[in-house]
Order: structure tokens, then sequence, then C-alpha cells
């Protein structure tokens, strides 16, 4: 008896989490295809492009959700089984609360697992793909910065000129052991910039300890100023993003920071996030499954979907704080994580033992 309940209610839930995931992915869809086309609105496209540029972004977008769509897909399983009395039917052939929460929370782990080894790299690789399109249609697209072996690699663009930069390492605010080679329209060289350190706070560059070569005549500086279209902030934003990289791209930038001198900190809150990730939606189907099972048989299906909507804000700003303001402060890796994880464990321990009793 208790294989078949197995049976039974995994499918149950698997019905669940896919209409659940259907109306969120249509819903993704007619948004981000909106936005889409407001972006581009400005190019003569197809409106194909749009489509495209939407079902490439949308993996990205579901894998970012899917602890939500798990608490909301947990609610709508629980409402389901009380409507029909189902759990009381379940309880007479000695089928608990706890243990349908247990073969559902377990299921939810492995789907967990799944998701990050499978799902999250195609999503990633979509996500890069959608990336690179999309930064054909940008009015950044002349910019670029990447990080290599060999260091710091940026292209820099004005009015005037077209200027290739490299810095073997980069801390804070300044880079280090910096060489521009500026060059014409036509690739023509200009001149040779070669600086022991470069402070990048904002656009006008700080040079220090100077070597200028221009026309084959060498100039030294003790301080020059540069002007780039890249300072600190907008450096980091073009790997800041990480979204578009898969477990081994990810782990690739995280050597090549600390190659820079770096902290790569944020990465690692990223890796640890996505192994986190299975316990994530196995605590958000508890919660939802809790929610279900305390507040009581007699409320409206309408009320329920409230209920999860505002738990599911709650959650959210819990884990912006986490992901966010915490990580910007001097935190551990480990708090920054698994604190909103323990958190929410501590309420489903608190709660969990209550269940049969409903």
């Amino acid at each position: 008896m208790f294989r078949i309940f197995q049976k039974y209610i995994i499918l149950k839930f698997f019905k669940s989490l896919t209409l659940v995931t259907l109306i969120f992915s249509i819903v993704i869809l007619i948004m981000n295809l909106l936005e889409e086309i407001s972006y581009l609105k400005e190019m003569e496209n197809s409106i194909l492009l749009p489509i495209y540029l939407t079902l490439l972004n949308l993996p990205s977008i579901l894998f970012e959700i899917f602890p939500f769509i798990f608490l909301i897909s947990s609610i709508f399983l629980f409402y389901q089984l009380i409507e029909i009395e189902e759990l009381k039917t379940f309880k007479y052939f000695g089928v608990t609360n706890l243990k349908i929460i247990q073969t559902l929370s377990l299921t939810s782990f492995l789907v967990g697992i799944l998701i990050i080894t499978i799902f999250y790299n195609i999503s990633s690789n979509l996500k890069y793909f959608y990336l690179e399109k999309k930064n054909n249609y940008s009015k950044d697209d002349k910019y670029l910065a990447v990080s290599t072996a060999n260091g710091l690699w940026i292209r820099d663009v004005n009015e005037k000129n077209i200027n290739f930069i490299n810095a073997e390492e980069m801390s804070n605010d300044a880079l280090f052991n910096v060489t521009i080679t500026v060059f014409s329209e036509n690739f023509d060289i200009i001149e040779t910039i070669i600086a022991r350190s470069a402070i990048i706070k904002n656009n006008n560059w700080i040079l220090e300890d100077v070597t200028i070569s221009k026309n084959n005549v060498i100039k030294k500086h003790l301080e020059y100023e540069f002007y780039s279209n890249f300072d600190i902030k907008k450096i980091l934003s073009f790997f800041n993003n990480l979204t578009g990289l898969n477990l081994i791209k990810i782990e690739k930038l995280k050597k090549d920071y600390e190659a820079l001198g770096y902290s790569n900190k944020f990465i690692k809150i990223y890796q640890q996030k996505i192994y986190s990730y299975p316990l994530y939606l196995t605590i958000m189907f508890v919660i939802g499954s809790l929610i279900m099972l305390n507040i009581g048989y007699n409320k409206s299906k309408v009320f329920h979907i409230i209920i999860g909507i505002i738990v599911s804000v709650i959650i959210y700003y819990l884990n912006y704080f986490f992901s966010n303001v915490l990580e910007s402060k001097d935190v551990s890796v480990f708090i920054s994580v698994w604190g909103l994880q323990i958190i929410l464990s501590l309420f489903i321990i608190t709660n969990i033992f209550k269940v049969n009793e409903k």
C-alpha cells in the first residue's frame, strides 16, 4: 500500500509542478516579450527577434524562480488533497501527513539535483547566447572587458581612438602593471602608455609612474590622467552576471579572479547558492505544505493563493537581504548563503511535528 501511495502522490506532485511551471512560463513569456520589444523598438527588426530572445532567456528566469514555483505547487497539491478529502483516506490506511511530506521532500531534493546538473547548465548556455545576441544591439557593444591567464584585457572605443588596455592585477579600485596601446580608427598605433598602477574609481584614470612612447619619443610622468569609458563598476559589471556561465565556466572565472588578485567572494557565494539549490527547493516545498496544513481546511482557494504570494514575497526580501546586503558587508560566505536556509529550517523544525494532528 505504501509503495502504491508513493507512486500516486509523486505523480500528483509532478502534475501540480508542471501546471504551475507552465502558468509561470506563460506569464514570463508575455512580460519578457514586451520588455524585448520595448528594448528593440528603435531598431528595424522582425518580431521574431524579440520572440527568439525571450525563449533564450526563459530557462534562466525559471531557474531563479523555481523555489517559489515549488512553494506554490505544494500549496496547490495539498489544496487538492484536502478538497477531495484524500488526506483522510491516507490516514485510514496509516499514511500520515508527515510521511507525505517526507516522500515529496525527497522527491523535491532529487528534482533539485537534476535541475542544477542538467537544467542549469542548459539555461546558462542559453543565457550566454541571449546576452551575446542582445549585446549586438546594445549601445555598449564597442566596449569589452575579459579576464584571461595574462590578466585583464579591455577594448575601449571613443570618438577618435581605439584603446587596448592590459593589466596584470586588479585590487580594490586600482589596476597594476598597466599597458595601454592607443590606435587610430585605421588601427595605426598612436602611442603606448605603460604605468605601474592606475586608479580607476571613475572615468578619469590616474596613472602613476608612467612612460609614454609616441612618434619614437619617450616621456616619463610621475602622474598622468587618462580618460576611459570604464571605471571599476563598469569593469566588474562585465563579470558579475554569472547567470550566463555554466558550472565549469564559473570555476574558471574564479581562478581568473584569483590570478588577477581580485576578490572572488561573489563568485564563491554564487557557487554555494547553486550547490545549496536542491535543499532550498525542498525547504520551499515543505513551507508550502506547512502553510496548507496549519491555516485550516475551510479557506477558499484564493485565500491560499494570497497566503502563498505573501510568503513568497517575504522570503524573496529575506533572500535579497542575505544575497545583496550581507554580501556587500564583511560577512562570511556561509552566512550569506546559508543564513536564510537556516532560518527557514528552524521554522520547519518548530512546525513539522504538528502536521499529523491536522
